[in-house]
């Protein structure tokens, strides 16, 4: 599956896993579900309130609406998801900023919008055209943003299971039991640290272990390592992996 490499504001690269087309096309697939249905049902409602005045209106209104609609649904959504709208959700997707920046409002917007010439205007033939062939796998609505769609399945299962293999309790007791409080995303982003860290010892990746470790203590409320914070931070998965498993 194809990888692209992000650097983050704090100048640390992190690898994420691009989200296939049939994925994309999926969790598209499901919004546009959520959506009609929702939208059946508000003018189901609307209908039986002032049905005639909607009649007037005439079909090419409530088409339009739909349209408008839709572009409100995937805004929403992803604003309030974070890049997750319900669909991505179920599918284990996210929209990530190729620049190392969070996402925001603006971004998702522009993705909004040109879902009318990806998906709707093109019966979906334009994005999966795009999706397939460029590089980090782009609809137009992305290329104006900025982003692209990562997958978060079974990158966070399949990794940490193959660098640390631990069984049970019963043969591993864990150091720091609070690591709990976190979240599988922030293990993943512990395994990449450490990953790039160990693959190019610049500076900017020592200062990333040294910041990642303080913010992780302070999170966490415990003592910092007085001495291998690399150490401290794989002790951390390891806890995860055998306390969440």
């Amino acid at each position: 599956m194809p990888n692209i490499d992000i650097r983050t504001t704090q100048n640390v690269t992190i690898e994420y896993e691009l989200a296939p087309l049939r994925e994309r096309f999926l969790a598209f697939f499901i919004d546009l579900v959520i959506y009609g249905l929702a939208f059946y049902l508000f003018w189901l409602l609307v209908l039986s309130l002032v049905g005639g005045a909607v009649t007037d209106m005439g079909f090419g209104f409530i088409v339009m609406s739909f349209l408008a609609g839709i572009m409100v649904y995937h805004l929403l959504s992803d604003v309030i998801g974070n890049g997750q709208s319900l669909g991505k959700r179920v599918t284990n997707l996210k929209v990530v900023r190729l620049d190392g920046l969070e996402a925001g409002i603006g971004e998702y917007l522009l993705r909004s919008v040109f879902l009318l010439i990806d998906f709707i205007s093109s019966l979906g033939m334009l994005a999966a055209i795009l999706i397939a062939s460029t590089y980090k796998h782009q609809r137009l609505g992305d290329l104006a943003a900025n982003t692209s769609v990562i997958r978060l399945r079974n990158q966070m299962a399949f990794r940490l299971h193959d660098i640390l293999k631990i069984n049970t309790l019963e043969n591993y007791e864990p150091k720091y039991p609070a690591v709990r409080q976190m979240s599988e995303a922030d293990m993943l982003l512990i395994k990449n640290l450490i990953g790039r860290y160990q693959s190019w010892q610049n500076t900017a990746h020592v200062e990333a272990i040294q910041q990642t470790t303080a913010q992780i203590c302070q999170q966490l409320n415990i003592e910092p390592p007085k001495s291998n914070q690399l150490e401290f931070l794989k002790i951390l998965i390891r806890d995860y992996i055998v306390l969440t498993r």
